[in-house]
């Protein structure tokens, strides 16, 4: 069955990218109903497919500046204890006042003018992971300052015809785990899971905990904190696309294990349940059902027209609907020296912790917001979601009286 779908995909896509969109949306409804439904009839509205990144961008010139801001390893499952023990854990995280609306913590020295540390310092192990749900092969990266104390880890999910190397040459993210001592896992999804290496996100048989690729990457994820020393309480998932789909996916269906995420261009926790609705979900942003409380920052470019916009604001409303959001600031329009200019927003808890970022980034399409060019489906000319990302993962760290 999943590979038929894989197959319905690949073939609505080719007919997507030649402009047939009735003919694609025809061909997905008749897989649906079971009848072989064709159409010639040209499409009224453009229709492009939710999980595929999009061509490489030919980027326009940003803007002049108005203001300047400052070997295989087969996994073993984590004991049950692990869970129980990231239960009792409390994350301290920024404040926003109370009184003022303003937010304090949010600069880092991971943004502004200081450069990561060249890439490919550190090791790079080229893995596999085995359980019942699956098996799916995964890069992890060790910086050079590891030394067996327990590191922050980050789970990196590529988007559509990615793969894990591509990804992380577009992200950079290596450059910074490099620079600040953490380590970098990227699981890689299989053609034969599905044809264009796209993240089963909007398949119900993968929404839900213990079963089909949520349990793959969370297997991997607690198989790494086994063979290595991990800090349990930092541990984070991100993902562009259909991968930060599925990292909304992870962070709903695991909330104990992953103490925040990142979506960049992707959808809410089940914003569809078949292809039919993911077709839907990527120009309406679907009917997503509320998420958990895992702190959460997503970027979205507001020209983006392979998952549309709206996509971040369902997103954003499923994560506001779990209740523990008291104090929110006033969007604010900044342009970063040399960059596109961004709409920021933070929201915090009854507690004054910031635990949802939304960034909406002005001009740009559908590409990690900059990134490097060495990878695909990249945006140098927008603010920095790896750093940004990485900035909001630290800064949900644990209170300094826990152990």
């Amino acid at each position: 069955m999943e590979h038929d779908q894989s197959t319905t995909m690949a073939q609505a896509l080719r007919l997507t990218r030649a402009g047939r969109l009735a003919e694609a949306t025809a061909l997905l409804q008749g897989k649906l109903t079971g009848m072989d439904v064709r159409s010639s009839a040209p499409a009224d509205d453009a229709v492009a497919w939710p999980l595929h990144p999009g061509p490489r961008l030919d980027l326009p010139r940003p803007m002049e500046p108005q203001q300047a801001r400052r070997g295989a390893l087969h996994a073993i499952r984590a004991p049950d204890r692990l869970t129980d023990h990231l239960k009792r854990k409390r994350l301290a995280r920024p404040r926003i006042d109370a009184q003022t609306g303003s937010s304090r913590g949010i600069e880092s020295p991971l943004s502004g003018n200081a450069a990561p540390s060249a890439a490919g310092a550190g090791e790079v192990r080229h893995l596999t992971h085995s359980e019942a749900a699956g098996k799916r092969r995964y890069e992890l990266y060790i910086p050079t300052s590891y030394r067996g104390a327990g590191a922050p880890l980050v789970v990196m999910l590529h988007g559509g015809t990615q793969d894990a190397s591509d990804f992380a040459a577009g992200t950079r993210m290596n450059e910074f785990a490099e620079r600040h001592g953490f380590l970098v896992a990227y699981p890689e999804q299989s053609t034969t899971a599905n044809h264009g290496r796209y993240w089963n996100w909007f398949t119900a048989s993968h929404q839900r905990a213990g079963a089909g690729e949520p349990a793959i990457i969370a297997g991997i994820t607690t198989h790494v904190m086994s063979e290595l020393a991990v800090d349990a309480r930092r541990v984070y998932i991100a993902g562009l696309s259909a991968g930060g789909a599925m990292a909304a996916v992870m962070a709903a269906t695991y909330p104990d294990l992953y103490a925040a995420v990142g979506v960049h261009s992707g959808l809410a926790y089940r914003a569809a349940h078949d292809i039919g609705s993911a077709f839907t979900a990527m120009r309406t942003g679907g009917t997503p059902t509320t998420t958990s409380t895992v702190p959460l920052i997503v970027f979205h470019g507001d020209r983006d027209t392979t998952v549309a916009p709206i996509s971040a604001d369902k997103l954003i409303r499923s994560r506001l609907a779990a209740g523990d959001i008291t104090h929110s600031t006033e969007p604010t329009t900044t342009r970063i020296h040399g960059k596109r200019s961004h709409t920021l927003r933070t929201h915090a808890n009854r507690e004054g912790a910031i635990v949802l970022e939304s960034w909406i980034i002005h001009g740009a399409g559908h590409a990690w917001s900059g990134g490097s060019p060495a990878g695909s489906y990249t945006d140098p000319h927008g603010p920095d979601a790896s750093a940004e990302m990485i900035r909001f993962f630290f800064l949900q760290r644990p209170a300094e009286n826990e152990d």
